[in-house]
């Protein structure tokens, strides 16, 4: 990981404050065998983070595509722990983002709980995470152990939360806040749903934090649709549905670079 990449905030902030819309793609671990040459790609098409699916049987917010990324590492063994640990290897100019469920979380090392599952993200380079399903409520050790190994805790705030839950989540997440553009799981969508816009302008009277929207930005259009309140997108299921349908790594990153150059063409 590159030296010049200090904390997720700091990142992403300093290329909002230039007027760039923020691109974050997804890339699941393991999904091919040169899938570390995917995430290279993307953050060289001009992302500026790149978020890391872990493997997991029992998603709860994954949908069918993301699941068959999943289920492709998992046939080539890939197991969370040493997935990370290619992470460590990298050398990039942006910062990594790894998304996984608290079972992961918990049991990534097991004599050591979160915590020793942050210190472990930490080791590899990573300066993001992101456990969907860890209640806010159920969070104070996990989040006091992120900050402590310098791990930008992402915590996701949705269409039906009012505006004191999103405004607890606003407080107590870091690096950016996870918009959802509705309530239902991650896939491609034919149009970005109207809370989608509607959620991001509230988080953003919330919080000074970057605001991300993700889950269901399928294409150029709804991406620059959603920056329109939104301080950037995660490109997910659009660029793994070409992964799971035997894309090679280049096409994938022509599509990332393509997401970049709509962007580009509202700022940044």
């Amino acid at each position: 990981m590159s030296v010049a990449v200090t904390t997720l905030a700091d990142h992403l902030r300093a290329a909002r404050a230039e007027g760039r819309r923020l691109l974050i793609p997804y890339v699941m671990a393991g999904v091919v065998p040169d899938w570390l040459d995917l995430v290279r790609g993307a953050a060289e098409a001009g992302a500026d983070a790149v978020e890391i699916g872990l493997p997991f049987s029992d998603p709860m917010l994954d949908g069918p595509t993301v699941q068959r990324a999943a289920a492709l590492a998992a046939g080539r063994g890939g197991r969370p722990r040493p997935l990370l640990d290619e992470l460590a290897g990298l050398d990039l100019d942006v910062p990594l983002v790894v998304m996984t469920y608290a079972n992961v979380a918990v049991t990534l090392a097991p004599e050591r709980g979160v915590g020793g599952f942050v210190d472990h993200l930490a080791e590899v380079g990573v300066r993001g995470v992101i456990v969907p399903d860890l209640p806010l409520e159920e969070s104070a050790e996990y989040l006091a152990r992120a900050a402590e190994a310098e791990v930008a805790a992402v915590l996701l705030a949705a269409p039906a939360c009012d505006d004191d839950r999103c405004r607890a989540i606003a407080r107590a997440s870091s690096g950016f806040v996870y918009c959802m553009s509705s309530m239902r799981i991650t896939g491609e969508r034919a149009d970005l749903a109207v809370t989608a816009r509607e959620t991001a302008q509230r988080l953003k009277g919330m919080t000074d934090l970057p605001v991300v929207t993700g889950f269901g930005i399928s294409t150029a259009e709804h991406a620059v649709r959603a920056c329109a309140d939104a301080d950037g997108v995660v490109i997910g299921s659009a660029l793994m549905r070409m992964v799971v349908d035997g894309a090679p790594v280049a096409e994938v990153v022509g599509a990332v670079a393509a997401f970049r150059r709509a962007l580009s063409s509202v700022g940044g």
